[in-house]
C-alpha cells in the first residue's frame, strides 16, 4: 500500500462518520462561497480523471435538471490550452495532484478556476480562485470515503449553484450509509457467488448513475482484478449488451434497468440489480434494495454496494484488496 493511505477495511469502517463530518463542513463552506457570488452565472465544467471523473456524473445531471448547462470532461482527453469559455472549471482531484487536471486548469483565466480537493496544501488548491475541501479525510488507495465525500461535495455544489438551495436531507446520509452497509453485508455471499469465477463484469447505470457504473468497474479492476466496463443504460442498449457471455452484470436504476436485468437473467446471464423499486428475484437475478434518494445522493449508496462487492470478491478470489500490481510515476505531480 502506498505511503499516505490507510487500509480499505479502516476507510470503510470510518466512512459513515467521516461523511457526516464532511457534509456539515461542506454545507458551511458552500454557503460562504455563495455569499461571495462564486456559484453564479454559467454552469460549471467538471474536470477530472478516474474516480474523480465518475464522481462528477450525478452533479452534471442535477445541474442540467435545473436548466443549467454543465458538463464533465476527462482532463486527460482534452487538448491544451483549454478553449476560451465563460464557464468556470471545477478541478476534481482527491489528492489535488492529478497531472492532467492541473495542466488544464493552468491554461484558463485564474478567475474561472475552482476545485474540490481532499488533501491539504495541494497544487490544484494553490492555483484555484476558490475551492471546497473535503477535510483531508484519511482514505484507502482504491478510494472509498474520498470518493463518496466527493459525490457529496459536487452534489451540494450543483444544488446551490446560481441561487439554489442545498437539500436538507444531506444531514441524514450518514445514517442511510450505515443501514445500507448492514443490508448489503447481510447478503454478500449471495451477491458475490457468480463473481468468484466471472471472466468479466459489465456495470450499467441509469443516466444519473453512470458514474456509479464507471466507478464500479474501476473498483472491480483495481481490487478484484476482473476486466470490467462501466457505461450508461442507453449506451449499453445500443449494442454493447450483445456480447453478454461468461460474465456478471451489475445494474443500477429503476424501470428500464429492471427490464434490462430481467432480459439478461432470462437468457441465462447472472445479474445483480441495485434499485429502490421492488422486484421479485429469479434465477440468475439478485436484487439489492437501496433507498429512494435524489439523483445527487443515490450514487453514494451505489458506491457502497460496489465497495462491498469488490472487496469481498477480491478476498474470495484469494487477492489482497489493498495490493496493486502497477505503479505509474506520471499521473501525479510532486
Amino acid at each position: 500500500m502506498p505511503k499516505g493511505y490507510i487500509p480499505l477495511a479502516d476507510a470503510r469502517a470510518a466512512q459513515a462518520d467521516a461523511l457526516a463530518h464532511a457534509i456539515t463542513s461542506l454545507a458551511r463552506d458552500i454557503h460562504a462561497l455563495q455569499s461571495r457570488h462564486l456559484f453564479e452565472g454559467s454552469g460549471p465544467i467538471f474536470l477530472g480523471i478516474g474516480a474523480s471523473f465518475a464522481a462528477s456524473a450525478a452533479a452534471v445531471w442535477t445541474l442540467r435538471s435545473r436548466g443549467i448547462h454543465s458538463w464533465r470532461l476527462n482532463a486527460g482527453e482534452h487538448p491544451l490550452p483549454f478553449p476560451s469559455t465563460p464557464h468556470p472549471l471545477v478541478g476534481v482531484s482527491q489528492s489535488g495532484k492529478s497531472a492532467e487536471t492541473l495542466a488544464a486548469l493552468e491554461t484558463v483565466d485564474p478567475r474561472l478556476r475552482l476545485s474540490v480537493v481532499n488533501a491539504q496544501n495541494s497544487p490544484i488548491e494553490a492555483i484555484s480562485h476558490a475551492h471546497l475541501s473535503l477535510g483531508h479525510i484519511p482514505d484507502s488507495y482504491a478510494s472509498t470515503i474520498g470518493y463518496t465525500a466527493t459525490i457529496a461535495a459536487l452534489g451540494m455544489m450543483a444544488e446551490a449553484w446560481d441561487g439554489g438551495e442545498i437539500d436538507t436531507t444531506w444531514s441524514q446520509i450518514s445514517d442511510v450509509v450505515r443501514r445500507t452497509e448492514t443490508a448489503v453485508q447481510s447478503r454478500i455471499d449471495t451477491l458475490i457467488a457468480p463473481l468468484r469465477h466471472a471472466h468479466y463484469v459489465d456495470c450499467v447505470g441509469t443516466a444519473a448513475s453512470t458514474g456509479s457504473a464507471e466507478v464500479g468497474a474501476l473498483l472491480l479492476r483495481e481490487i478484484a482484478r476482473i476486466p470490467s466496463t462501466g457505461m450508461s443504460t442507453r449506451q449499453y442498449l445500443h449494442g454493447a449488451m450483445e456480447s453478454a457471455g461468461r460474465g456478471v452484470h451489475i445494474i443500477f436504476g429503476e424501470e428500464r434497468e429492471i427490464q434490462l436485468a430481467q432480459k439478461l437473467a432470462r437468457t441465462g446471464h447472472d445479474v445483480i440489480l441495485a434499485s429502490p423499486l421492488d422486484i421479485d428475484e429469479e434465477n440468475h437475478l439478485v436484487h439489492v434494495s437501496i433507498p429512494f434518494l435524489s439523483p445527487a445522493q443515490r450514487p453514494i449508496v451505489e458506491a457502497l454496494v460496489m465497495q462491498s462487492i469488490a472487496v469481498d470478491t477480491a478476498v474470495a478470489r484469494g487477492l489482497d484488496p489493498d495490493a496493486f500490481v502497477f505503479e505509474n510515476n506520471d499521473t501525479k505531480v510532486a
